[in-house]
């Protein structure tokens, strides 16, 4: 047996007095987060100790009322997490920034329920489960899947904790579960590789195109327009430092519903392709793209202005709605989970290059959708998303791009020139440990 380490969210059925404490204690913890903050860039020469910014928080909790709210384990997580933070910080493989405070409206609310023993989780029904709450009480959750270590049918396993959200919907519990499973056996599927754009979502290279619709109806998109226009006006009518109305904060929110709509559709497909496909394939390949390099602004400088800046916005903002980093994510641990793999190849070229006679011949991408090789001892045409998938298996089988790991290291040493001139390399290890 292997233990795995998940998380799963439920939707919370408060009702407004339990919805109110979770809100205060929220805020609570918000507020601690700030006061550390300050406890710690106050010094300027070194940070709290862990046994200083502890007692701080146990005075506190004494002789300030409002603090006191926050359960002692949760103001203790906020202590960890924030310490965490400046770990990440400091270490320079990690991509976090710099801790700052956080906003009232801006930060996600949130309480950590760090241990599960006195969660006391039990099924009421077909729908329904309930979970205590620290100084919340007894609260009905939405049962959507069998939580390990709960009922006497579920997966074997425990619960190692939660964590309290609130979503544009809503209160969310994210339950921390580590289940166990039989080890999983090598996959013996096929190997794809996978091209992912904006006309065409996911492009597999035996030719199938996986799409959706868009994730908001009609009615609702032209809601969305009209919200955002009436808050666009509010926001113009309102004089330079005064607050937000009330008005103005309900139509913000009818906003963030929306867009949450659409992001829970989102998360749904992306989850039913991913899991449809890592059943059905061994090895995925796709392109070691830098998205955030992608969506740079065009914007320039005073002095050097961009060109086609609109269209680059609305590029980048087609980009980040297909949420490309994610699909990868949900693949990654899928298809490990059955015994497959997600290889990462290098993304130059592959949308120029011809996946027959591998050939870059330039004029060959006619269109979004048609590639139709130069090459005269060539002159395949075809689809260019399918193309461009195929070129990714064939770097992944040939070696020819570099192999990268779950952590985004390369495994070919020095650098990679491009397209002809890159000299063949033997495959990386975890190639080899694949193939």
């Amino acid at each position: 047996m292997v233990k795995q380490t998940r998380a799963h969210v439920a939707r919370l059925d408060l009702d407004k007095r339990q919805s109110a404490v979770l809100g205060g204690q929220a805020h609570t913890a918000r507020a601690l987060w700030n006061l550390l903050h300050e406890l710690t860039t106050f010094r300027q020469g070194r940070l709290a100790s862990l046994k200083e910014c502890d007692a701080a928080i146990r005075q506190g909790r004494h002789e300030i009322e409002w603090m006191g709210q926050l359960p002692a384990q949760a103001a203790q997580a906020v202590l960890k997490t924030y310490r965490q933070a400046w770990a990440n910080f400091f270490n320079p493989d990690h991509p976090a920034k710099r801790p700052t405070l956080k906003g009232r409206f801006r930060s996600r609310m949130a309480v950590d329920v760090p241990q599960a023993r006195d969660l006391q989780i039990t099924r009421i029904n077909r729908r329904w489960g309930a979970v205590n709450l620290p100084k919340v009480g007894r609260v009905r959750f939405r049962w959507t899947k069998d939580l390990p270590g709960v009922t006497k049918g579920g997966p074997s396993g425990r619960i190692t904790g939660a964590r309290l959200v609130k979503q544009a919907h809503g209160w969310n519990i994210v339950f921390r579960t580590e289940p166990l499973v039989s080890a999983p056996v090598p996959h013996t599927g096929p190997k794809a590789g996978m091209d992912r754009g904006i006309t065409v979502p996911l492009a597999l290279s035996n030719g199938e195109h996986l799409r959706h619709g868009p994730w908001l109806t009609s009615g609702q998109s032209e809601r969305l327009l009209r919200l955002e226009r009436k808050s666009a006006r509010q926001r113009a009518t309102r004089e330079k430092g005064n607050p937000v109305s009330n008005r103005e904060r309900r139509t913000y929110d009818q906003i963030a519903r929306l867009r949450a709509t659409a992001k829970r559709r989102a998360v749904d497909w992306q989850h039913q392709t991913t899991t449809d496909l890592a059943r059905r394939f061994s090895v995925i390949v796709v392109e070691d793209l830098k998205i955030t390099n992608m969506m740079a602004s065009a914007s320039g400088t005073v002095q050097e202005p961009g060109v086609n800046v609109a269209q680059k916005r609305g590029l980048n903002r087609s980009i980040a709605g297909q949420a490309w980093g994610r699909t990868v994510e949900l693949l990654t641990y899928k298809t490990a989970g059955r015994g497959g793999l997600v290889a990462k190849v290098r993304p130059h070229g592959t949308s120029q290059e011809c996946h027959r006679c591998h050939t870059t011949t330039p004029g060959s991408r006619e269109t979004q959708s048609r590639f139709a090789c130069k090459n005269l001892a060539c002159g395949w045409i075809g689809n260019a998303d399918t193309n461009a998938a195929r070129n990714q298996l064939h770097r992944y089988n040939s070696a020819a791009g570099w192999a990268v790991t779950g952590r985004g290291d390369s495994g070919i040493p020095g650098p990679v020139k491009r397209q002809a001139s890159c000299p063949t390399v033997s495959p990386a290890p975890a190639l080899r440990a694949a193939a």
